[in-house]
């Protein structure tokens, strides 16, 4: 028993004790510090910063080199200013060491933070071109056409000429359906309505849905759906999103149960508009907004805050001249 209880009062136990709570503190307020970093990237990617990982990486990074020189000087009596001042003599060996690391995160900061790129660029790198989808502190991940992954390192991009192309947001698909020619249009509206319901959660659409057809077939009619959206790096998700939805209208016929509901729905959905409208007092000009696409729906959002701020100010002008007469 005397042996036990030395053991447990020993001075090594009280230490690994609290090494133990210091690194799982820090793991703690790690986490909690890239979630919420990654939050505030995502809120002002498009005013400040670009939502890439080197941020979170460099906000890691710092928590964990605090929680260390913590664990060091509470439980192990290190001196942390001897540890920093040793650190810097040996700088300029570290710095040769790890040259090529730096170089990738001193142009990975560069490119961040002038935004010079940002996800979903379409850019041109040497021999490789692709869409933007991340930026870290080593290398910048690209997708081709062939949604082929792209590893390229920062300094390559720093050092070497870059085109930046206009971004891929125009989506096309193509699809074939085996209705009979009488209700084309009919088809068209239902898949219409299918692929705009489906993209609603997937991401921002900046163009309406709309469907052509192209060809005549043996077994049916060739057309695409086509429409734009505002982030070229949803592109994947909302190509699968739309066939997923399409997919079974296009072996149904007019009869069907699933065409006579999604008739239903677009019944309902225009219905629930034109009571919409109805109710609303509002000027012709008011109208015609309310009754616009979705593409001019998020123009009306992209107004910039000078435009409103004198529209606003006109009306209260407009407000004042009218008690005045």
């Amino acid at each position: 028993m005397k042996h036990i209880e030395s053991f447990i009062h020993s001075d090594w136990v009280g230490m690994v004790i609290g090494v133990v709570v210091i690194m799982g503190i820090t793991l703690i307020v790690s986490r909690i510090s890239t979630r919420f970093m990654r939050k505030v990237l995502h809120y002002n990617e498009r005013k400040d910063l670009p939502s890439v990982s080197i941020f979170v990486n460099i906000v890691r990074g710092a928590v964990w080199v605090i929680g260390i020189c913590v664990m060091l000087s509470t439980c192990f009596n290190v001196n942390i200013s001897a540890l920093l001042a040793a650190l810097g003599v040996g700088g300029v060996a570290i710095s040769l060491g790890l040259q090529s690391t730096l170089a990738n995160l001193i142009a990975g900061l560069q490119v961040s933070l002038l935004r010079i790129i940002k996800p979903g660029d379409n850019i041109t790198v040497s021999s490789s071109s692709g869409v933007v989808h991340d930026i870290t502190w080593r290398h910048t991940t690209i997708r081709d056409t062939d949604n082929n992954k792209i590893i390229i390192p920062n300094s390559t991009i720093n050092t070497n000429a870059l085109t930046i192309h206009e971004p891929i947001n125009d989506v096309s698909i193509d699809f074939v359906v085996t209705t009979d020619g009488s209700h084309l249009d009919a088809m068209a509206d239902a898949l219409a309505f299918e692929a705009g319901k489906a993209l609603q959660g997937v991401c921002k659409v900046t163009k309406p849905v709309t469907v052509s057809y192209s060809g005549l077939l043996d077994d049916g009619f060739s057309g695409s759906v086509s429409f734009k959206i505002a982030d070229s790096r949803d592109i994947d998700n909302a190509i699968d999103a739309v066939i997923r939805a399409i997919a079974p209208l296009t072996r149904a016929s007019y009869d069907s149960d699933l065409m006579q509901q999604t008739r239903g729905e677009i019944a309902q959905a225009q219905a629930a508009k034109k009571e919409c409208e109805k109710n609303h007092t509002c000027s012709s000009a008011e109208a015609t907004k309310t009754s616009d696409s979705v593409s001019d729906q998020g123009k009306k959002h992209n107004v910039s805050w000078w435009k409103r701020v004198r529209l606003l100010h006109e009306g209260r002008k407009n407000h004042k001249k009218h008690h005045q007469e």
